[in-house]
């Protein structure tokens, strides 16, 4: 193991890990899109969002990032901040053709929290990419309390609990 890992368990999940359990979705529909997801997120996906980030940016913005600009807080959020997720509509204003801000997904399952009052567990300032194992920097992402991701529709349910990564524009502050 490198020394800049020491002290961290992501380098170890691949070795405690059991063969992959099969998702819910056995139909050959279902085993196709489970095969394919990796190759059209990591080479597909991506150069269909270069060529959108170019076309957006030859067109001088995108109204998607307007509304996400005027939904942007004033005063940064804090730990314990009460918050209130924004209406389906509005974080929908928000995103790009890839359900996206700024790089940021917006899963299906969070639409249930929409209207919800939540509160602020932590403003990410960096995290560790389980992809290639390098710690990113981020701005604008926060975690709630209490709001996990419980699995993907593709690959099936997971006991994992990851806090689920918000944009600060799909949040707005509640007075205390």
């Amino acid at each position: 193991m490198s020394p800049h890992m020491e002290g961290c368990q992501i380098p170890s999940v691949p070795k405690i890990a059991e063969p992959a359990t099969p998702a819910g979705d056995h139909s050959l529909v279902g085993r196709l899109k489970a095969a394919l997801a990796y190759p059209w997120n990591r080479y597909v996906k991506t150069w269909l969002k270069r060529g959108y980030a170019i076309s957006v940016r030859q067109q001088g913005g995108s109204p998607q990032q307007a509304a996400a600009k005027e939904m942007a807080p004033s005063v940064p959020f804090v730990m314990g901040d009460r918050v209130r997720v924004r209406s389906r509509e509005e974080i929908q204003a928000t995103l790009d053709p890839f359900k996206e801000l700024r790089g940021c997904a917006f899963l299906p399952e969070m639409y249930e929290y929409c209207g919800t009052e939540q509160r602020v567990f932590r403003v990410m300032q960096r995290f560790m990419d389980e992809r290639d194992y390098k710690l990113k920097k981020v701005r604008g992402v926060i975690l709630l309390e209490n709001v996990f991701c419980s699995g993907t529709p593709v690959f099936g349910p997971c006991d994992r609990s990851c806090l689920l990564f918000w944009r600060e524009e799909w949040l707005e502050r509640l007075p205390e």
